[in-house]
């Protein structure tokens, strides 16, 4: 099969296509024909040699994918050949197959083209999992997301809506009008106003019950003192990493929770879990039409690096697409 195979790390000159091996399903694992995949900033990452990816022969990048089950273990049974399915993974998504556990796989609701799936599960997951899971947010509470035109901001804005919650994002003006369309009830200029301030002024100054943020470094301060008391912040990335000045007994007032996580480095009965969860409560929003990924461009297998160099670039609103098959 065709692979974008990470032979050495540096910019996106190094994403290229190389030939190996098909990969074989084990006893509870399924093949799948990958028709879409799509890029996530740790695939920039990892490709800088900054995340690294799990142990593999041929070190393939890739989180998220979509398509169609071609072969399975002996020990399958809740997966047939020929059933459309997509999930997350540790990696191995930049291909035109991929062997995963059955019970990772979601089924793909009829209104999601396989075409666009593979940008629905990264993102939708880890946005539930950190606003939801974790963060504990229901109808009539207050999120605010941090980045909120990118893939994981733009998932969030359509499930807070979703659940009846209230949703504040920051974006650059030019994303602006994107989270409008999806809901967001508050949209703010982080180059122009202080986010906390808005977000306090929204709430009449209880302030927020979650905060996603994928930025760190100083908005760390900004994000307690935007929360409500005994709020939330759900960290999922560190954009702007790097130690920063921090009181922590801002949080002992609030009575606050400061949560790191990620979906990668979860053992694999936990992401399974994640997934099931995930597809109870809320796959049936696809079906609803209340779930729909944000696609802002799309990419053949052979031009990973230009899509890598658009998110590089910080032009992307949405999901960026490699159409694999």
């Amino acid at each position: 099969m065709r692979a974008i195979v990470l032979e050495e790390k540096g910019g996106p000159e190094v994403l290229q296509v190389r030939d190996v091996p098909d990969p074989i399903a084990g006893p509870e694992e399924v093949v799948v024909q990958i028709v879409s995949t799509a890029v996530n900033r740790a695939d920039l990452l990892q490709r800088m040699g900054l995340y690294p990816g799990p142990p593999m022969e041929h070190e393939i990048p890739g989180l998220e994918y979509a398509g169609r089950v071609v072969s399975a273990g002996e020990r399958v049974d809740g997966v047939a050949v020929g059933d459309a399915v997509m999930g997350i993974s540790n990696g191995g998504c930049y291909a035109e197959q991929i062997a995963v556990h059955e019970r990772q796989t979601m089924r793909v609701p009829a209104g999601l083209p396989l075409s666009d799936a593979g940008a629905f599960p990264e993102v939708y997951i880890t946005a539930w999992d950190a606003l939801v899971r974790q963060g504990g947010l229901t109808s009539g509470r207050w999120a605010l997301v941090h980045a909120g035109a990118s893939g994981v901001g733009t998932a969030s804005i359509q499930i807070a809506k979703a659940l009846g919650a209230r949703i504040a994002v920051t974006a650059s003006a030019g994303k602006h009008d994107v989270c409008r369309s999806l809901g967001a009830d508050v949209v703010i200029d982080y180059n122009a106003e202080d986010f906390a301030d808005r977000v306090l002024e929204a709430t009449d100054g209880i302030g927020v019950d979650v905060v996603l943020d994928v930025i760190g470094g100083d908005y760390l301060p900004r994000n307690v003192r935007a929360l409500r008391l005994g709020g939330r912040i759900i960290q999922v990335g560190v954009m702007n990493g790097g130690p920063v000045p921090f009181d922590p007994g801002s949080l002992l007032v609030k009575r606050a929770a400061l949560i790191g996580t990620t979906l990668r480095a979860r053992p694999i009965e936990e992401k399974i879990a994640v997934t099931r969860e995930f597809s109870a409560q809320m796959l049936p929003r696809v079906d609803e039409g209340l779930l729909v990924p944000v696609i802002d461009s799309r990419f053949a297998l052979d031009d990973v690096a230009a899509a890598h160099e658009r998110m590089g670039a910080n032009l992307n609103a949405g999901k960026i697409v490699i159409d694999v098959s």
